[in-house]
């Protein structure tokens, strides 16, 4: 299937989240949290798929299928993530066909981990690129492979030349985290700065639509 990855068994009729597998490590912590572990039903999407936005909207369908969502709460785990409203589309689609749906709030995953932070970061640098800890982990296949940079290195400055600094928003307090994504920045030629976000907004995105009908 396109732009699936490995999912959570089905839970009978328990909440549906279609999610980014960038997002796997900190939705788990959140399921657990919840207490939705054993409950939740949780199909993810390709994280690579990021570099091709025009398939995200897609690829959410996909792992949807002809589940029955009547009556559900589901969950698109991801934000508007360079669809073009493609993700508000789905999300519309699953309300018509009967699903408490929402999607996760923002334009991207660094403005929903970080909530109202994140427009006071951008207000003060606009030339600013960011990382959660996913892609601080896998910078070099998401981001510098990811681009081609592997293969053509003289093309970063087409790519962040208008760029001045690189900030890590930081859902754990892992230091190997910090590490790599000073690394980034080092080889970027960007200047680092590091904001730990935790995974609040997360935590409330899932709570709000799932709660309403587990409770």
């Amino acid at each position: 299937m396109r732009g699936a990855t490995a999912s959570r068994a089905p839970a009978a009729d328990g909440p549906l989240i279609v999610a980014c597998a960038a997002l796997t490590s900190d939705l788990r912590a959140v399921l657990g949290q919840l207490g939705l572990s054993d409950t939740a039903e949780v199909r993810y999407v390709k994280a690579s798929l990021h570099n091709r936005p025009d398939l995200i909207a897609d690829a959410v369908v996909e792992q949807i299928g002809e589940r029955r969502i009547e009556g559900r709460a589901v969950v698109v785990g991801f934000a508007d993530c360079g669809t073009g409203g493609g993700i508000d589309g789905v999300v519309e689609s699953l309300q018509g066909r009967g699903a408490t749906a929402t999607r996760l709030p923002g334009a991207h995953c660094y403005e929903f981990f970080a909530g109202e932070v994140f427009a006071e970061l951008h207000d003060r640098s606009p030339g600013t690129f960011y990382l959660t800890d996913f892609l601080a982990r896998h910078f070099d296949a998401l981001v510098w492979a990811g681009l081609g940079l592997d293969r053509h290195p003289e093309l970063a400055m087409t790519f962040f030349g208008n760029y001045t600094h690189l900030v890590l928003l930081s859902q754990t307090d892992d230091p190997d985290v910090v590490l790599r994504a000073r690394a980034a920045a080092e080889r970027l030629g960007l200047q680092f700065d590091h904001v730990h976000v935790g995974r609040g907004p997360l935590v409330d995105a899932v709570s709000v639509t799932v709660r309403a009908q587990v409770a």
